[in-house]
């Protein structure tokens, strides 16, 4: 069976949070040559630290999206938030059994 190409949702958040907050990431150039015996062999490695600075426009997402999952519990009534939060334990119930 053939994998999709699409991303999880998972993965999209985690490199949104990672652009958002800035990261480092190793560059590396690697030099290689055809020796003699025609074996190629690598002669110059260079790793090369860069930082990526936080990106605003991905930090406005993210906040945007906080803000809108914070929100919908404010308007909610005792009631509705007890029954949300007893969905919430089963979800979590549920996974566990699963092992995610």
């Amino acid at each position: 069976m053939k994998k999709s190409k699409v991303p999880s949702l998972e993965k999209i958040e985690s490199a949104l949070l990672q652009k958002a907050l800035g990261y480092d990431h190793d560059e590396v150039v690697e030099e290689y040559v055809v020796d003699e015996e025609g074996e190629v062999k690598l002669t110059k490695k260079k790793v090369t630290k860069k930082h990526f600075q936080p990106d605003i426009p991905a930090a406005k997402i993210l906040l945007e999206e906080f803000n809108k999952n914070v929100n919908i519990y404010e308007n909610m009534s005792e009631a509705q938030l007890e029954k949300e939060k007893n969905k919430l334990i089963k979800l979590l119930k549920k996974e566990g059994k699963n092992g995610n």
